[in-house]
């Protein structure tokens, strides 16, 4: 079977996408993906400043709107900006390993922002989505676990990758419980998720002071990261590729660190039902957001 690549995203004229981080890195090589294929995209970004900067990079019918996933006064602003049809949803904006810091709401910025902006994000738009929900995860989950005792790190020393590890596990528990949801509502929609390895994107960065490391980094990185492009590729493939809902995507080389997507494992704690219907019950109290389209009990 021949590689999966950006050639194999199918024309997506009369289809609107919603990527999120789309400014940058993997989101922005997403939107502009799908934008040259014809989709109408949707670039759902906290700084429009910078997502018009990322705009300026695409071609055909884009559109940027502000979505702080950080705050869920902006996330439901954004949610009740939007009238039409949404075939595809990215969930692919996120922070790695940032100093202690919390969200509008209170929540841990990593959990509050890459779980629970989702997820709110998610419910409050499904009615709407006629295809499909990607959710962006990390090789980082295997090293995650969720702590219902402390989910928003006040009691424990904060520890940044730890919480990140718990914000991935996170996007992967819920992207499990909302498959298991759209089938006992009998959506056609379904649920995925991808990673993308090690990506070159703004977690690489260079000082412009010292022109010779800085030739170093790039060359060190050039070898050891996937270029955000490529890095955007697992999303992708999550998004358009003939697989089943709850599937996990990522690179097919060493490590899954990088090469062309496929299906791959995930943790057994991300595997853990129990702990996916736990951590849906939790996030519906925390975000005040519910699974819309019917009741789900069970």
């Amino acid at each position: 079977m021949t590689p999966f690549s950006v050639s194999d995203v199918p024309d997506m004229i009369g289809r609107t996408v919603v990527v999120t981080g789309a400014n940058s890195g993997l989101g922005r090589s997403t939107a502009r993906t799908f934008a040259s294929r014809g989709a109408r995209v949707i670039i759902a970004v906290r700084d429009v400043a910078k997502g018009n900067d990322a705009r300026a990079t695409m071609s055909g019918d884009t559109e940027v709107r502000r979505l702080d996933l950080a705050d869920l006064a902006s996330i439901r602003a954004f949610a009740g900006s939007l009238d039409e049809p949404i075939d595809l949803l990215i969930n692919n904006a996120g922070l790695m390993i940032p100093p202690l810091g919390r969200t509008a709401d209170g929540f841990e910025l990593q959990f509050g922002t890459n779980h629970l902006g989702h997820f709110a994000l998610t419910n409050l738009l499904l009615p709407q989505i006629r295809e499909r929900v990607v959710t962006v995860s990390s090789t980082a989950h295997r090293a995650g676990s969720i702590d219902f005792n402390d989910l928003n790190w006040e009691r424990r020393r904060y520890r940044a990758m730890a919480a990140y590890g718990q914000s991935k596990l996170a996007n992967l528990l819920f992207t499990a419980e909302l498959q298991r949801r759209l089938t006992k509502a009998s959506s056609s929609v379904i649920a995925t998720a991808a990673h993308p390895g090690t990506a070159a994107t703004n977690l690489v960065r260079l000082s412009g002071k010292r022109p010779t490391l800085d030739a170093i980094t790039r060359k060190l990185t050039g070898l050891l990261f996937q270029s955000e492009d490529d890095g955007a590729l697992p999303t992708l493939f999550a998004a358009v590729s003939d697989i089943p809902g709850n599937s996990y995507a990522g690179p097919s080389g060493v490590l899954e660190g990088r090469g062309a997507p496929e299906l791959v494992e995930r943790s057994r704690r991300a595997r853990d039902h129990a702990v996916a219907r736990r951590l849906w019950t939790v996030s519906e109290e925390l975000t005040g957001v519910n699974f819309p389209l019917s009741r789900v009990t069970g």
